[in-house]
């Protein structure tokens, strides 16, 4: 068998030390990190893309399940089954294009729309309509957006930041 890409759970906020200690044990790990710009500038200016959640490639016949099994701060590789589930490279390439490109762009897109901005929601239950930007919700990963209703009424509605770009 040879090594192939797993996905790794880990405990909360506890993805950069798993990922160093896999590291220092040899194992090739891809921990794919966002820019942020805080609010509160001593908060951490990048985090994790899937929080809880990295790769790493081993050759599970030769180092065995219970390497990442019993690896402090960590719950297990992600499985089907009684079957760690294989990640394919060019999903992982896909992921660190995507990321390349979002943190050249100056990071997460909420960060880069001001209050009053139109958007486009992408997907999602609203998808195709226009929208105005109204703020990030803290500490989260979604936007509150006004939303027009029959021309003269504006709902307020929150969703992820993934759904929605600048019109």
């Amino acid at each position: 068998m040879n090594a192939h890409w797993y996905a790794l759970q880990t405990r909360a906020q506890k993805e950069g030390f798993v990922a160093e200690q896999l590291e220092a044990r040899g194992f090739p790990v891809f921990y794919p990190r966002l820019a942020v710009k805080p609010v509160n500038p001593r908060s951490r200016t990048v985090r994790p893309f899937f929080p809880c959640y990295l790769f790493v490639r081993a050759n599970l016949e030769h180092v065995g399940l219970p390497v990442f099994q019993y690896l402090p701060h960590t719950v297990g590789l992600v499985c089907f089954g009684q079957d760690p589930a294989i990640v394919a490279p060019e999903l992982l390439d896909g992921i660190e294009q995507q990321l390349a490109q979002i943190n050249a762009a100056g990071g997460e897109i909420f960060l880069r729309l001001q209050p009053g901005d139109r958007v486009q929601i992408t997907h999602g239950a609203f998808a195709g309509y226009e929208a105005i930007f109204d703020s990030r919700l803290r500490d989260s990963d979604r936007v509150r957006l006004l939303l027009d209703l029959l021309g003269s009424r504006q709902a307020v509605i929150e969703i992820g930041a993934d759904q929605v770009r600048r019109v």
